[in-house]
């Protein structure tokens, strides 16, 4: 099936460092296209992929899961790494998670942007999981979307308006596993998070600075929602994690 126009992968060659970029959940890559010109404008080289059934169809995305995403980014990441120095990895809300993730595996990530991450307290995705099986169980495939969670009313997410319930239960799984390996993550962290998101419960602040190892710099959205990105801080999301590519790729 075709790529919705603006849901397409971007690519660009770039120099010695990289910044891999990783949409949301049912998202796709025009949410983090912004923070990818900019990394791009700033001379890294960027790899921001369309993940598995996203961007053309929700049917799609129904037939997808952790897994798909997962060895997706991956290899996006050992594409990348293969041809640059040092390689920072940035990511929105399950984006964020595929971030932390990668990270757990590949200790020489130079360091973390994460957006309004899809971690909170550990025990949430339980609570979350049984409604959602219960809705599996009757038969429900689908459910009501998560997406366009922004406070300019200028500014629309291109998502699917349909949830994949099957999809994100495997996402809450893959995120009650992560939180073990946690503190094995040491490279530095932006947690860029705000306070008012309507799709991520609270939390990741907490967990993350609980368990990783590594330094962890804060930032707080004041004026938008989960899609933060696209939102009324974007441009500050693009600022802040361009000067902590440049200090960590060093």
């Amino acid at each position: 099936m075709p790529v919705m126009p603006g849901a397409e992968q971007f690519s660009t060659p770039g120099g010695p460092h990289g910044a891999l970029v990783l949409h949301g959940f049912t998202g796709c890559p025009q949410s983090m296209r912004g923070l990818a010109d900019a990394f791009g404008a700033a001379g890294f080289a960027v790899e921001l992929p369309l993940l598995p059934g996203h961007g053309t169809s929700v049917d799609d995305m129904v037939e997808t899961d952790w897994s798909d995403w997962s060895t997706a980014a991956d290899a996006a990441y050992t594409e990348l790494a293969a041809r640059c120095e040092r390689v920072v990895v940035a990511g929105l809300s399950m984006g964020g998670t595929l971030a932390l993730w990668l990270a757990t595996r590949h200790p020489e990530i130079a360091g973390l942007v994460l957006v309004n991450p899809a971690v909170g307290t550990p025990g949430d995705g339980a609570v979350m999981r049984a409604p959602l099986v219960e809705l599996l169980n009757s038969g429900e495939r689908l459910m009501a979307g998560l997406s366009n969670d922004v406070a300019d009313p200028d500014a629309t997410e291109l998502a699917y308006d349909q949830t994949p319930v099957a999809g994100l239960v495997s996402l809450l799984d893959a995120i009650e596993e992560l939180y073990p390996r946690l503190s094995d993550i040491a490279c530095p962290l932006l947690l860029m998070v705000a306070p008012e998101d309507h799709v991520v419960p609270p939390g990741a602040r907490e967990a993350l600075a609980a368990t990783v190892s590594g330094p962890i710099e804060e930032v707080t959205l004041e004026r938008s929602y989960h899609v933060a990105t696209i939102d009324y801080d974007r441009e500050l999301i693009e600022q802040r994690a361009v000067e902590f590519a440049a200090r960590v790729t060093i």
